[in-house]
């Protein structure tokens, strides 16, 4: 496919939700030695940023290329309502901030996020693994042990969504509340997942009304009465010797629950469909086990869940050659770089023992993912289920992507598997 595009594919949320991502474009965008700039309609301008290397130089200078600006080429008509909100639009996230605040703001939850810290909470990652593959052998059991069953929302978003709702406070009967308000916020351009309303800007207001209500109730729990949890950490943090304000501390728990939640998701979901589409590789996982840590780096390259960043030039400036003006817009496609042939052999070939795997999924510099080890052993813990006790896995029908070009992924995934021999006889 040539370049020449407006790059309306590229962002449109609906193109995503029909075609899923626009590889063959950004395959051709890497080969060009320049940034390309669209201006698509509806949107505003961008400058689509596709190779490796490129994301690479542009996130290791955030002073130079900035996220206060937003994270999300918005459309018109999300500008508008964005405009007018007075609700989600104030919570403060680290994700939207430049150094040195980020910096400040992101040491209130890195401690928690260390490997050590996240070891704690590994029997709730596990038990939630268990507990789901359980559900599959149980609708399996009998005659041959096949079953059926809609991955991505019965397995893949149950499973982050109960560890997140753990270690953030959420009562579990308040867990089916916070999934709908995660899908309505990131896949707000879907219709079968968006709020309902005709007036865009007042159900977006309704939804930060509902975010805040859920949030700030656990906040004012966690201050009465503290544990040892994040939620707790978070509610009584301070920053530079004053008390995290309360849309910062909002926008701590908003980031670290739909990000976290919606991420790993996607990732498991179009990870389970590579695997039924390469069964090869689910063999080879199951006679190695061993390669379930490679295997969640090869299945977050090949999803890359979060598509792209933006970044705005902070002053007129030459990037490789090229004059950037201040307040431009640059879009980080982190899911081209993952498959940018000058990094990755046989890029666009699934391996799950590839190494090495220099993959941008999690981002690079500053932003680096904060939640990158809870992620990965959220998944871990799931495909070790899976292998232990699942024989074969196959698609059972058409896979349908979210219409959403920012954080990417499965709305439907279908599959058919087979019970192993020795879980049918238990």
């Amino acid at each position: 496919m040539s370049a020449d595009t407006d790059g309306f594919d590229l962002i449109s949320p609906e193109a995503y939700g029909e075609r899923g991502v626009p590889h063959d474009q950004w395959r051709a965008l890497r080969q060009l030695d320049r940034l390309q700039h669209y201006t698509p309609k509806g949107f505003d301008a961008f400058y689509p940023v596709v190779r490796h290397d490129q994301i690479c130089e542009i996130s290791k200078q955030p002073e130079r290329f900035l996220n206060r600006f937003g994270i999300v080429l918005e459309s018109q008509e999300q500008k508008q309502i964005i405009d007018s909100d007075q609700g989600l639009g104030q919570m403060r996230a680290i994700i939207a901030m430049d150094p040195p605040e980020h910096r400040d703001y992101r040491k209130v939850a890195a401690s928690w996020f260390t490997p050590r810290a996240i070891d704690r909470i590994a029997p709730i990652v596990e038990e939630s693994a268990r507990t789901l593959v359980d559900t599959l052998v149980e609708r399996a059991s009998g005659g041959e042990g096949e079953g059926e069953c809609e991955f991505a929302n019965e397995i893949a978003a149950a499973h982050p969504l109960r560890v997140l709702a753990t270690v953030l406070g959420v009562p579990r009967e308040k867990e089916p509340q916070l999934l709908r308000l995660t899908n309505e916020l990131f896949a707000s351009d879907d219709p079968d997942l968006q709020r309902k309303g005709e007036d865009r800007t007042a159900t977006v207001q309704a939804l930060a009304m509902e975010f805040f209500e859920l949030f700030n109730a656990i906040i004012e729990d966690r201050r009465a009465n503290p544990t040892d949890d994040l939620a707790t950490l978070l509610a009584n943090a301070n920053v530079n010797g004053e008390p995290l304000g309360l849309m910062e501390t909002l926008g701590y728990y908003l980031i670290i629950f739909t990000a976290g939640h919606d991420t790993t998701k996607n990732a498991l979901a179009g990870g389970i469909r590579a695997l039924a589409e390469h069964p090869g590789e689910f063999e080879k996982l199951k006679r190695n086990p061993d390669l379930v840590a490679s295997a969640v780096e090869e299945i977050v390259r090949w999803t890359s869940p979060v598509n792209y960043m933006k970044r705005v030039v902070a002053e007129d400036l030459e990037f490789r050659g090229q004059k950037l003006q201040k307040g431009e817009s640059l879009v980080l496609f982190y899911a081209s770089a993952n498959r940018d042939e000058a990094v990755f052999e046989d890029p666009y070939t699934f391996r799950i023992d590839r190494t090495p795997n220099p993959h941008l999924a999690f981002g690079i510099g500053e932003h680096f993912c904060l939640g990158t080890h809870l992620a990965r052993q959220s998944q871990r813990a799931l495909l070790r289920e899976l292998i232990g006790r699942v024989d074969t896995l196959e698609l059972a029908g058409d896979p349908v992507h979210i219409a959403s070009s920012f954080v990417v992924g499965l709305k439907q995934l279908p599959i058919r598997y087979r019970l192993s021999q020795a879980t049918r006889l238990d």
